[in-house]
């Protein structure tokens, strides 16, 4: 029987890849037989997950990319037509949330910080990526989007805007790419226990807060998040698009 799951040959890339949610998905698309390209800004950190990958007998490497900045998208792209020739995977990880507080006092640095990485940047990587997947006959796009997209996160208002964008932006491409074989779908990580959500982790007045808001009552390791991912990026989700999967542990239940 086919291994719905084998990632053998595919080219995938993983952005803010260096820690969290994305160093987990990239390490277990790569021990699916993915190449996998690790990015986020900083290439050290990049280089340190593909060697770790590489040791364990995977397939990776490392290009830094700032999602945030129109040409640094254009360059990862062009390395991976140059370097690769195609793009089969591509995982939008990579966020910001710089700001934590009342919605009313957010400033315009914050505000263009969030909305430049969050959907700007989530839009280009995904046309760039779509337009090589459409050259090649499909591919799959993964969003990492927030269950803060569906209720927004208290303190948490333009990251939360954002979000909800990325779910909205997901069907909009799941909409208008099915027809050239590419899927997309996203991601809805609740409560995580990453660098990302360390104000929320660290706050023991907030985190029991959210605690007793879950079911499960606890709050979530990164590699619970990668498991959904490679379903929706492998053939066993060959019927799915569109599809925003809340991996919770029941908070919105």
């Amino acid at each position: 029987m086919k291994d719905l799951f084998d990632l053998t040959g595919r080219i995938a890339l993983v952005t803010g890849a260096s820690r969290g949610i994305g160093e987990s998905i990239a390490r277990l698309l790569a021990s699916r037989g993915a190449h996998v390209i690790v990015s986020s800004r900083k290439i050290d950190a990049c280089q340190a997950v593909a060697d770790s990958i590489v040791a364990d007998g995977g397939k990776a490497s490392a290009f830094p990319c700032h999602v945030g900045e129109m040409a640094q998208i254009e360059a990862i792209f062009a390395h991976i037509k140059n370097e690769f020739g195609q793009i089969n995977i591509l995982v939008n990880n990579a966020a910001a949330n710089p700001y934590y507080g009342h919605i009313l006092d957010t400033d315009l640095a914050a505000f263009e910080k969030t909305v430049d990485v969050n959907i700007r940047g989530y839009f280009f990587m995904s046309t760039a990526a779509g337009k090589m997947m459409r050259e090649q006959g499909g591919g799959v796009i993964l969003n990492t989007a927030s269950v803060n997209g569906v209720v927004a996160g208290d303190k948490q208002g333009i990251y939360s805007i954002t979000k909800a964008a990325v779910i909205s932006m997901t069907k909009a491409f799941a909409k208008e790419c099915g027809p050239l074989n590419i899927r997309v779908n996203a991601l809805l990580p609740g409560l995580t226990d990453t660098k990302f959500a360390s104000a929320l982790t660290t706050n023991d007045k907030v985190l029991n807060m959210a605690l007793r808001a879950i079911p499960l009552g606890r709050v979530a390791h990164p590699d619970e998040m990668a498991g959904t991912v490679l379903y929706l990026v492998s053939d066993a989700s060959s019927y799915t698009t569109g599809a925003c999967v809340i991996v919770d542990g029941g908070m919105l239940t």
